[in-house]
């Protein structure tokens, strides 16, 4: 991806303004960002971006990208916390929906979504995803 395409996130910015230098290593600013810079990981297949920001204490082992997995959009629905300010607490909840095909098992491809509510911490000044609710 190049970044002056799109962000796959469906924030409407450049990807190189966007979630490309979170999956660099910079700190996401905000719940939000960070969920949102783990969903473009999975498209672009970033492994190293999705062990990085899962908190150690629920993180399972890996691969967490599937070759038979093409993520196509992202819907955020709501956030609640999760600000860039430290007086925006450590915890957000961040509700979204993310539409993806995938293989049925039987060679036809179908198209799926997955709706979650997220749960993040902040942990040393960086947003982590804890687990689904």
């Amino acid at each position: 991806m190049r970044g002056a395409d799109p962000c796959p996130c469906g924030s409407g910015a450049p990807f190189s303004a966007c979630c490309s230098p979170v999956l660099d290593g910079e700190p996401a600013p905000t719940a939000e960002a960070l969920m949102r810079s783990r969903f473009s990981a999975f498209v672009v297949g970033d492994e190293d971006h999705i062990f990085r920001s899962w908190h150690p204490r629920t993180r399972p082992p890996g691969p967490y990208c599937h070759a038979g997995t093409r993520w196509l959009d992202l819907t955020v629905h709501e956030t609640v916390g999760g600000g860039a300010e430290a007086a925006d607490g450590e915890e957000a909840v961040v509700d979204f929906t993310a539409h993806f095909l995938t293989g049925d098992g039987r060679g036809r491809v179908v198209e799926d979504e997955l709706h979650e509510r997220s749960r993040f911490v902040r942990r040393a000044g960086r947003w982590l995803y804890l687990d689904a609710l």
